[in-house]
């Protein structure tokens, strides 16, 4: 009878523990995708910058006689940010890292583009210059956005992942934290801006 008793609380935790592990696991599942919704949402942005930014240099060409060598180096990050795509399935500190590098390289050489037509006060006032520096801006907002809610879902799945009990059913079940975007070094000082 004793035997039969043990058999039975030993089967019920075994059942309570596979239930434990189930729902872990579904919760896990969830919340690494929406990690990766996230970062699909990353790449939208990045997609809209890219998209957008032979637009802003056609207008700067056709408006002024402008420096050369900054529509260049403008074309030239562009291509290569179009080279670096990280797919929502490899997310990964060093994959990302790669994609955010070629997409800061864009950026500065997109803002270089900006401070440089103030000189150009012929091209600044221009209504299809003013929209298209509107929708620049509103591009790397939706850019920022996008990089919160990316790193608000790390943080929730990395809570998840590290909490108690859920940390032993996640290290079963090979789910490990994630590592979301970080600042640049020196990002906490100023950045001088010159017009030459």
């Amino acid at each position: 009878m004793n035997n039969k008793r043990t058999g039975y609380i030993i089967g019920g935790i075994v059942i309570l523990l596979l239930i434990y592990l189930g729902v872990t696991y579904n919760s896990l599942v969830k919340k690494e995708e929406n990690v990766k919704l996230q970062w699909s949402e990353v790449q939208n942005a990045y997609q809209r910058r890219i998209d957008f930014i032979p637009n802003v240099v056609n207008v700067v060409r056709g408006q002024a006689d402008f420096e050369q060598n900054t529509l260049v180096k403008v074309t030239e990050t562009r291509a290569k940010a179009t080279s670096v795509n990280v797919s929502s399935s490899e997310v990964s500190a060093e994959a990302y890292n790669r994609q955010v590098a070629a997409q800061d390289e864009l950026a500065k050489a997109t803002n270089n583009l900006v401070i440089t037509v103030e000189k150009y006060p012929e091209l600044k006032g221009t209504a299809a210059f003013e929209g298209l520096q509107t929708q620049l801006e509103g591009t790397e907002r939706r850019i920022k956005v996008a990089r919160k809610d990316f790193n608000g879902a790390i943080q929730d799945y990395n809570s998840f992942v590290r909490g108690f009990p859920t940390k032993i059913a996640a290290g079963i079940l090979g789910f490990k934290p994630k590592t979301g975007f970080q600042s640049d070094a020196g990002a906490d000082k100023s950045v001088e801006i010159k017009f030459n």
